[in-house]
């Protein structure tokens, strides 16, 4: 079944899975109002540490997530 799904998606299913945890913590933190939400929430909601998910978030899009929590009004 792994095989299978590394040669559709050409990527392991843990990597696919950490893939989609992040990109649902994004919308979270993009949606969140910075005053009431924070980092470490998000994470830990996603099932992330706050450290692996600041190195990951800034992995995958460039830069940290507080810069997606703090540009909402």
């Amino acid at each position: 079944m792994q095989y299978a799904f590394r040669r559709h998606l050409n990527t392991s299913p843990l990597t696919y899975l950490r893939t989609v945890r992040l990109d649902l913590a994004r919308r979270q933190l993009l949606a969140a109002a910075a005053a009431s939400t924070t980092i470490t929430e998000v994470a830990a909601r996603w099932g992330f540490t706050a450290s692996h998910f600041a190195a990951l978030y800034r992995r995958s899009y460039g830069h940290p997530p507080t810069l997606d929590l703090h540009t909402q009004p």
